[in-house]
């Protein structure tokens, strides 16, 4: 292995950068835990005009599920699209043997929907960002 100084570079990420990071940390925690299972999945509501309203994404992997991104358009909110999207999710978990689903939330977003739907607070972080907390919330599957 050579030597050198390292030279950091600033920059916005690319896509590819992202996939390449997240390719070999998946990767290294395959090895870590031997468990090759992981998934991706997406789940999607779009209007009659195909427009996207709505739409959850995450992953499976060693009996684990973690939502990453989920968002309703604010006019379509309150119709029960993230219901259906969080219980397609959940689905897809239960499919995949995972026992527990986890996501983050901060609190000008919907840490109430999720406590509604079985989700608990793990942790909380005040002030992140400033005047506002974040949250970590945990729901257990039924095995």
């Amino acid at each position: 292995m050579e030597n050198f100084e390292p030279v950091i570079i600033s920059s916005v990420p690319t896509q590819n950068e992202i996939q390449f990071l997240d390719d070999k940390i998946y990767e290294h925690n395959s090895i870590a835990t031997n468990r090759n299972d992981g998934k991706l999945f997406s789940k999607s509501i779009y209007s009659s005009e195909e427009i996207l309203i709505a739409g959850i994404t995450g992953w499976t992997w060693a009996s684990a599920c973690e939502i990453n991104l989920f968002w309703v358009r604010q006019d379509y909110r309150t119709r029960g699209y993230g219901k259906a999207l969080l219980d397609a999710a959940e689905a897809e978990a239960r499919k995949e043997k995972c026992k527990a689903i986890f996501l983050r939330s901060y609190s000008f977003q919907a840490p109430g929907f999720y406590l509604k739907h079985g989700y608990k607070i793990e942790h909380e972080i005040r002030d992140f960002p400033y005047g506002y907390s974040s949250f970590c919330l945990l729901k257990r599957l039924a095995s």
